[in-house]
């Protein structure tokens, strides 16, 4: 099992300042600038770099309950995260950081859910997650990779941070129940003589006839608005969705396009260094020709004269 990395409570570590690619880009004016760029790793995470991820999630929520009392709140929070991820050798960007932070998550929660029930399912008919098999997990919609050490990492993270409640700590007590006193039964009372019924009046079965379908108007209406706003807010969620997908596609295609750029520099520049070059083996070449050809007619001349 791997561990996590040492950190201090106390103080949140400044990350160094990471490794980054330099390229000289030449103006329209001619004047020579340098940018700098991060080359991020693509493809699936390692192990070491999720928990290098779940290393730097804590330290953040510790510098950001840390940042309410010294008012620095003005900081990036996922920058900070790529930061310290990128000087720990997870060459990720924030973006990564937090599609990969949103997924563990929501393993994590499907995990914890399911032992939940397990735990408080009668007789163990629940099997727990960590003794099934991956085909036993996807069977159940649980996710089929969730590691152990992982899992304790993200626990520690969630909990520090939103400390669980008495039930989810001990969920053995869920179904426990105290024992009914026992209680005597009173003693018989003596019949009583049968009473006539009197029917109610009509007043009075009108006013409750109108009393019912008073109410169940009113439920009727009070079930159409909370269905309603139901229906509003799956509206707002699923285009607060769409929207932050689609700004997440620009970011993306943005990136590409700044990458594509600083190649297509990188090139163009290589192009014309060589151009240089080849222009400057040339003129070597025809200077060295012109003064053979210049020494020839000087021989031809001297050999002519008596």
């Amino acid at each position: 099992m791997s561990q996590l990395p040492n950190t201090s409570s106390s103080t949140t570590p400044v990350p160094p300042q990471p490794p980054y690619k330099n390229y000289h880009i030449t103006s329209h004016s001619g004047a020579t600038t340098s940018t700098t760029i991060r080359d991020y790793r693509k493809g699936n995470w390692t192990l070491e770099e999720t928990l290098i991820l779940i290393t730097a999630k804590k330290l953040d929520d510790e510098r950001r309950i840390s940042s309410t009392t010294t008012g620095n709140r003005g900081e990036l929070r996922w920058k900070w995260v790529e930061n310290y991820c990128w000087s720990n050798g997870c060459l990720r960007s924030q973006n990564q950081c937090n599609d990969k932070w949103d997924n563990l998550l929501r393993d994590y929660k499907k995990v914890r859910e399911y032992e939940l029930r397990a735990h408080n399912s009668t007789n163990n008919s629940l099997p727990s997650y960590w003794s099934m098999d991956k085909a036993q997990r996807k069977d159940r919609n649980l996710p089929s990779n969730m590691l152990l050490n992982i899992y304790e990492a993200l626990n520690e993270v969630v909990q520090k941070k939103h400390p669980p409640n008495r039930q989810q700590q001990a969920p053995h007590l869920q179904h426990y129940q105290q024992p009914p006193l026992a209680v005597l039964p009173p003693p018989p009372l003596p019949p009583a003589a049968p009473l006539p019924e009197v029917p109610p009046p009509a007043s009075e079965a009108s006013a409750e006839s109108s009393e019912t379908q008073g109410d169940s108007a009113e439920k009727h209406d009070t079930e159409i608005k909370r269905r309603r706003v139901r229906d509003i807010g799956s509206s707002i969620i699923h285009s607060t969705t769409l929207l932050s997908e689609t700004l997440k596609q620009c970011d993306e295609k943005k990136e590409r396009r700044h990458r594509e750029l600083m190649e297509l520099e990188r090139q163009r520049l290589h192009l014309e260094e060589t151009r240089t070059e080849v222009n400057r083996q040339g003129m070597a070449g025809l200077i060295t020709s012109i003064n053979k050809l210049s020494d020839a007619i000087h021989s031809l001349i001297s050999e002519k004269r008596p």
